[in-house]
């Protein structure tokens, strides 16, 4: 395709975006905490609706989802189960998180995690962990983003200057509203995805399945090819084990960007509307999983699969119709990485440099905002810009990490008894096995490392927490009064018991 017509689509998209984002604030000041961190806690149930929904589907739904479809058939649809868990996860827990917030000045994960084991280091040190996933997944988005430039101008726009244009981007709204220009900008893009994905996924089924019917895609590629409809797929590299286990450890990790969406709420009534419309946005992913199904037969030589999407549109779509895909993927890739970015800023000042350091309030949210820029420069950048290959692997290393903070979760919401000594120790110890079994030894087993990690880090936790002193009663008390109103603290170990199942 020689048209630039798409490559201004996109461009013209991304002008959009960071209009919507610097307008964002309305005039309000950025230099809070509250403000710039969880949006002065203001956020309603449609806004809020949007910024989860866009914010959990990134480039995964416009590259890696096809991607994924294309190489190793049904094993994409564990996505399909880990964002129904996150629907019921935001249910649940959100409105708890949100009281937290509310009641004891959260605006971080970290925060709540130190001020419930009464421990900044292990604030600190649950933050520093849940980053790196945070990070790998801003890497994927920016990918996604800069790829989206480069395929759209032809090949004219290197993806370094991609990643370059994109980053500089978000990061000048990020700096200017916050969590304000997140929900804003998500709000927009999540309505332009779901009009995209659904457009570009009917239009190639009419084209290539011959008709509209999605079924007639997965009829055709049962006759050509079976392999693609089971497990362990046409490569024979996702078995039962991997898909199984990638699926536990996705929806074990309490990613940072959520829980702040979530403190953003507006109250915690308005959190459970949002969660309960949440599966109605995640009908987006199938008709990409759908074209990634037909690049199969359609494009059986495809050198990267990643790309399979956006190589079917440049060679038989009309130029509207590859504007407007090249606009939704660029959508789906800042729409994520901006709430990942904005996160790890956040916690950085918040949870690491305020208690080491000794800062205000006042100084903690300047540096926030100031840290955006080396965390996109010097970790963020150079990563996205050596393209590392599969961007869906990306993903599940860094969930395999995050998921290693779930006990300090377990002693927030269900075990009174839990110690920072035992939540400390069993991150350590799952971070350190997750870590070789990603470098050294590649998920023994065809288990993924992050499970293998649990399994050694909750027995620690458990262990360690029995032998050593938990948080004091007060501490204890204030937040089992919100995870679990009526019950009341019994004995002197910590236990609790239940008065009353009145909520």
């Amino acid at each position: 395709m020689t048209s630039s017509v798409p490559f201004w689509i996109t461009l013209g998209y991304l002008g959009v975006a960071i209009l919507l984002g610097l307008r964002a604030r309305a005039g309000r000041s950025m230099n809070s905490l509250e403000e710039w961190g969880v949006a002065g806690r203001s956020l309603g149930p449609v806004m809020l609706y949007l910024l989860i929904a866009a914010g959990s589907v990134s480039a995964y739904t416009f590259m890696g989802a096809p991607g994924w479809a294309y190489t190793k058939g049904v094993a994409v649809f564990y996505v399909v189960i880990y964002l129904s868990y996150l629907a019921l996860v935001a249910w649940y827990f959100g409105p708890k998180v949100w009281a937290f917030g509310r009641r004891f000045g959260h605006v971080t994960q970290g925060a709540a995690i130190a001020d419930r084991y009464e421990s900044p280091l292990l604030g600190g040190l649950a933050a520093a962990v849940m980053s790196i996933a945070s990070l790998a997944y801003a890497v994927l988005q920016t990918i996604g983003s800069a790829y989206i430039l480069h395929v759209m101008s032809g090949g004219r726009v290197p993806v370094w200057t991609g990643v370059l244009v994109v980053l500089l981007g978000i990061a000048v709204y990020l700096y200017a509203s916050g969590q304000r220009a997140i929900g804003v900008t998500n709000a927009f893009q999540g309505v332009l995805m779901l009009a995209v994905a659904w457009a570009v996924g009917l239009w190639a089924s009419q084209r290539f399945g011959g008709g509209l019917w999605f079924g007639d895609v997965f009829a055709t590629l049962r006759d050509r090819d079976p392999r693609f409809l089971t497990l362990p797929g046409a490569q024979g590299d996702m078995s039962f084990a991997f898909w199984t286990t990638s699926i536990i450890v996705s929806m074990l990790s309490f990613m940072p960007p959520v829980w702040t969406q979530w403190m953003s709420a507006s109250s915690a009534r308005t959190i459970r509307r949002s969660a309960t419309w949440l599966p109605s946005y995640y009908v987006v992913i199938l008709p990409m999983v759908v074209v990634g199904f037909i690049g199969i037969y359609s494009l059986p030589e495809l050198a990267r699969a990643d790309t399979v999407a956006l190589e079917l549109a440049m060679q038989q779509m009309p130029v509207w119709l590859v504007g407007l895909l090249g606009a939704g993927t660029l959508a789906a890739s800042m729409s994520s990485c901006e709430p990942f970015l904005h996160s790890v800023a956040l916690s950085y000042a918040k949870d690491i440099a305020q208690p080491a350091l000794r800062l205000s309030d006042a100084r903690t949210g300047d540096l926030a905002r100031y840290l955006l820029v080396p965390i996109m420069a010097l970790i963020v950048a150079p990563v996205a810009i050596a393209e590392p290959d599969n961007l869906v692997m990306i993903l599940l290393v860094g969930l395999g990490f995050a998921t290693q903070v779930l006990p300090a979760f377990i002693g927030m919401f269900f075990w009174t008894r839990a110690s920072k000594w035992g939540v400390l120790a069993g991150i350590v110890a799952g971070f350190s096995l997750t870590l070789a079994f990603t470098l050294a030894w590649r998920n023994p087993l065809g288990v993924h490392a992050g499970f293998w990690g649990l399994l050694v880090n909750l027995p620690i936790f458990v262990l360690v927490s029995c032998l050593t002193r938990p948080a004091s009663s007060a501490v204890t008390e204030r937040f089992f009064a919100i995870a679990a109103p009526g019950w009341r603290a019994a004995g002197d170990r910590g236990a609790v018991r239940r008065t009353s199942v009145s909520e």
